[in-house]
């Protein structure tokens, strides 16, 4: 298991909390977050400062990883452009464009753009990523080295694609929560108790990720699997694909999340 090396995290949230979790679990060496809510230390290897003025002197990262919201690029990345000579950029934040974000930190920067998706937290994520001009081989294997700490990692070339990654994997997880508390709802309207309705839905949804997981099939494959001709989930699945109503739902919303993830590149 590869050792982390010094990093200066900026954006302390639930992405960024999660991924220092994951380092520390890996030996994170003494580092430093930035967040002006001032979140207590994880551990006495993270010293937390509220803004970029109080990082102690000296302080040389080997990473700086861009956790903060795209919304907020254009005044938060300058201020860490000091670090982009000997550090490579590592940005989480949707949207924002390898382009756009050396025009912020300088053209000679390094950076890595990545989108990971909440299981982090359970070092259950997938992550794609895509290297800038000028990033070094070292370089990107540090970067593969922080995100595998929270789950597997793709590598991509082309950059449009992180677009419609982030609308299938990045926000990919909210479409999974939403059909658990769709199914619980629709489990209490049968008449089953609240406590037993939320305990099939959530066990249900893990399960069944459990096992496509563990499974070489086709998601096709698995649905046709629990599908009896005439039995019951045929008789659910033919409303669900009615008209083609949830296939043509999913791929509008998708449609919609990448579009919005161009937006944001400003």
């Amino acid at each position: 298991m590869t050792a982390i090396p010094p990093i200066l995290l900026v954006g302390f949230g639930k992405m960024g909390g999660a991924m220092l979790a994951g380092w520390r679990e890996r030996g994170l060496a003494p580092s430093v977050a930035v967040d002006p809510m001032l979140p207590p230390a994880p551990g006495p290897e993270v010293t937390v400062v509220a803004d970029a003025a109080a990082i102690p002197e000296g302080f040389a990262p080997a990473a700086v990883v861009l956790a903060v919201k795209p919304q907020n690029a254009a005044e938060t990345l300058p201020i860490y452009a000091r670090y982009a000579g000997s550090a490579v950029m590592l940005s989480i934040m949707a949207g924002r464009t390898l382009a756009g974000m050396r025009g912020l930190l300088g053209e000679g920067a390094a950076v890595v753009r990545a989108m990971p998706n909440t299981p982090a937290a359970v070092r259950q994520g997938v992550t794609v990523a895509c290297p800038g001009p000028g990033v070094s081989a070292a370089q990107r294997d540090l970067c593969d080295t922080l995100l595998s700490a929270i789950g597997s990692v793709a590598w991509v070339q082309d950059e449009g694609l992180l677009d419609p990654v982030t609308a299938v994997s990045g926000s990919g997880p909210a479409y999974v929560f939403l059909l658990a508390e769709l199914m619980e709802q629709a489990a209490i309207e049968q008449g089953i108790p609240a406590d037993l309705a939320r305990k099939l839905a959530r066990e249900t949804v893990a399960g069944s990720g459990a096992l496509l997981a563990a499974s070489a099939e086709d998601a096709a494959v698995l649905r046709k699997n629990v599908t009896s001709p005439g039995g019951t989930t045929a008789a659910a699945l033919a409303v669900l694909m009615e008209k083609s109503a949830m296939p043509d739902a999913l791929s509008r919303a998708i449609a919609a999340a990448t579009a919005r993830s161009r937006e944001l590149a400003g």
